[in-house]
């Protein structure tokens, strides 16, 4: 077969605080041959995640880093153009973790076919993906609402807090949700279905908080820390159950928050109200991926949980998407369109 050119985003420099343009670099790289038990695969659609920037750090964590010039990372749909396995035949639609690129080469056992529900096929990446998963497992396993309790969830218009208010109403809840922005305020009502929505950016965020849960919070599902987390903690009731997804708000520091020394107060509450803070990553839960599927799957075909995706057309885009990513410019899944 003809030698195939890559295009591929690369880790150029770690970032100090905000990452810059400058530490991405677009590079192409010609892609050998597939050999026994691998496939070659075309990327057509790439997820954006909050989490990429903890890879993006040397820094110890539950994954390793992404090295210094290599490939971001990041999860993808692609077609097999070319496969030396017989479980894949070319044209087959796949998710693989080739990161940021255009083609790649993979072994068969890492990649997996897109199921045949995802309709589009980039809901894969969203609501019947990873995210969605996400929502699914840290709700039902950590978070469990009850009928008639307040669940509160921050960054709700993305994939993952959507998804979290949205089941939480099935499950008889009801859902509070936290965004930044009029616009992405009034999505949550009107498009999603939430019972009550915040803009953490209004001066008056805490007392709009407090009104909006009058009988406190049961559940906050935590995607943001900092300045939600802190107007969130004192309306948390005995036995409230935290699911920590994500800290956004910090991904970028680089030095611990200005002031006095908080833990204790936050230990305080913890001790005193029983509380439940429990940070998760998706696939402790793997075993609930079955479940997951069935009833996702259902509530999105019947309408019963909606999605939003936000499109940026091209890879070389990804760098500044990703950017904005963590500034909360996207609303929706931000995915990259990178081959019709």
């Amino acid at each position: 077969m003809a030698e195939i050119q890559s295009s591929r985003i690369v880790l150029a420099s770690r970032p100090e605080g905000e990452p810059k343009p400058s530490d991405f670099r677009l590079e192409r790289a010609p892609v050998a041959a597939p050999r026994e038990g691998e496939v070659l695969l075309e990327t057509l659609w790439l997820s954006l995640d909050p989490y990429m920037r903890g890879r993006m750090s040397a820094a110890k964590s539950y994954a390793a880093p992404v090295e210094i010039g290599s490939v971001m990372e990041g999860e993808v749909v692609a077609r097999v153009i070319a496969s030396r396995h017989a479980d894949y035949s070319d044209g087959d639609l796949v998710l693989a973790r080739s990161g940021w690129q255009s083609h790649s080469v993979q072994p068969a056992s890492a990649v997996r076919r897109v199921p045949d529900a995802a309709e589009p096929i980039s809901t894969a990446l969203g609501v019947l993906g990873m995210p969605g998963l996400t929502a699914y497992v840290g709700l039902g396993n950590i978070g469990k609402p009850q009928p008639g309790e307040t669940v509160v969830v921050a960054a709700a218009t993305g994939p993952v807090g959507s998804a979290v208010g949205q089941i939480a109403k099935l499950r008889g809840a009801r859902a509070v949700g936290i965004a930044g922005g009029a616009t992405k305020v009034r999505a949550l009502t009107e498009e999603f279905g939430f019972d009550a929505a915040l803009d953490h950016r209004a001066p008056d965020f805490r007392e709009k908080l407090a009104a909006a849960c009058p009988d406190g919070i049961d559940v906050y599902f935590e995607n943001v820390g900092g300045g939600v987390f802190d107007a969130v903690l004192p309306l948390l009731n005995t036995f409230a159950r935290v699911p920590v997804c994500g800290l956004v708000a910090h991904y970028n520091d680089t030095a611990p928050p200005p002031g006095p020394d908080r833990v204790p107060g936050l230990m305080r509450a913890v001790l005193s109200k029983r509380l439940t803070l429990r940070g998760f990553i998706v696939y402790d839960f793997a075993a609930d991926i079955p479940d997951f599927e069935r009833e996702m799957t259902a509530w999105v075909r019947d309408g019963k949980v909606r999605y939003r995706e936000d499109v940026v057309d091209g890879l070389e885009n990804a760098p500044e998407a990703f950017i904005g990513l963590l500034k909360g410019d996207n609303f929706g899944k931000l995915v990259i369109h990178v081959a019709p």
